[in-house]
């Protein structure tokens, strides 16, 4: 396994260069550097040696990739790509382009977002399940029908509706939880119910319909009708065999989840005020504050390759005859 694990950071590393070096190369094809000190300095009626100063301040009046005027190994090192990009790989996540520490930013947002994230993942990951179940549970029934409509229904409808209405109804009308703001310790909670359970309901829809397809397939195997030949009840062939059986499709959906615990939920957080990653992230992109953005995208592009080996350990725990090589 030890084998296989660092074969699979060595192979999680190359696309880390390959993500940096092509959002670089996307986020400086759309905006060169002039564009960035003129939208930073206010407008198109700025002076060209305002500009110059803007990029000087901020390292941004080398070359891209590559410096012909420069000697040996500074060619690649005096470059704005070494200077604001492939330092990320090593950890230095530089200062956003407004001088703000993004290392520290990071720090002191990630308490919040992982306070959403955490419990709403955790409690839809069970709801979906419980739900799933019971409609496979109570199949062939009227009860599955209604069910299976009420997640199509539920999966058509907007994320932002179901926001707009949760703060109007609990918030506004009947006045139950803030509509907005974060405090830290226990007062955190009031703030957090609401975008819990409306992060909560609006992934029951499409997850259950996708779990209850699996499940499905499962309740058809051989191992199932042998379960039952011995006498036990449905509950338990569903909830003991069918769901851990199930457990490696239901751990590779859950894989690009990571990124958002740690990440924030962007729209969520911005509705609620809520002072995580997420609404840094949207507050950069407003800004056009791109060192941000570019190492946020970095910063989820690690935490998916770190998801991805996770779950390949975890599908081991799950099931014993898978062996890692």
């Amino acid at each position: 396994m030890i084998r296989y694990l660092l074969r699979r950071i060595g192979y999680g590393f190359l696309i880390l260069i390959g993500v940096n070096l092509l959002t670089f190369v996307l986020f400086f094809t759309v905006n060169t550097p002039d564009d960035m000190a003129r939208l930073n300095i206010g407008g198109k009626r700025v002076t060209a040696e305002a500009i110059e100063s803007w990029k000087k301040f901020h390292g941004y009046d080398r070359p891209l990739l590559w410096n012909e005027s420069a000697e040996g190994a500074k060619k690649a090192t005096e470059t704005i790509f070494w200077e604001h990009s492939a330092r990320m790989m090593v950890g230095d996540l530089g200062a956003s382009d407004t001088g703000r520490d993004i290392a520290y930013e990071i720090k002191n947002r990630m308490g919040p977002s992982i306070a959403l994230a955490l419990p709403t993942f955790l409690l839809g990951v069970f709801v979906i399940v419980v739900f799933s179940l019971g409609l496979v549970f109570f199949r062939h029934t009227k009860l599955e029908i209604g069910g299976v409509i009420l997640a199509i229904v539920m999966m058509s409808i907007s994320g932002l509706f179901y926001i707009i209405f949760g703060q109007w109804l609990f918030s506004k009308i009947l006045k139950l939880v803030p509509i907005s703001g974060f405090e830290s310790g226990t007062a955190m909670a009031a703030f957090l119910i609401l975008p819990v359970a409306i992060g909560v309901f609006s992934r029951i829809g499409g997850d259950v319909l996708l779990y209850r397809s699996m499940f499905l397939e499962e309740i058809s195997k051989d191992y199932v009708r042998t379960a039952r030949a011995k006498g036990l009840p449905e509950s338990a062939v569903l909830f003991k065999h069918v769901l851990r059986n199930a457990s490696l499709p239901i751990l590779t959906s859950t894989v690009a989840v990571l990124p958002m615990l740690f990440l924030g939920s962007l729209v969520m957080e911005s509705f609620f005020g809520i002072p995580g990653l997420g609404s840094f992230t949207i507050d950069a992109i407003n800004s056009q504050d791109f060192a941000i953005v570019r190492t946020m995208v970095f910063v989820g592009t690690v935490l998916y390759v770190i998801g991805l080996i996770l779950t390949d350990v975890a599908y081991t725990i799950a099931d014993p005859r898978i062996r890692l090589k």
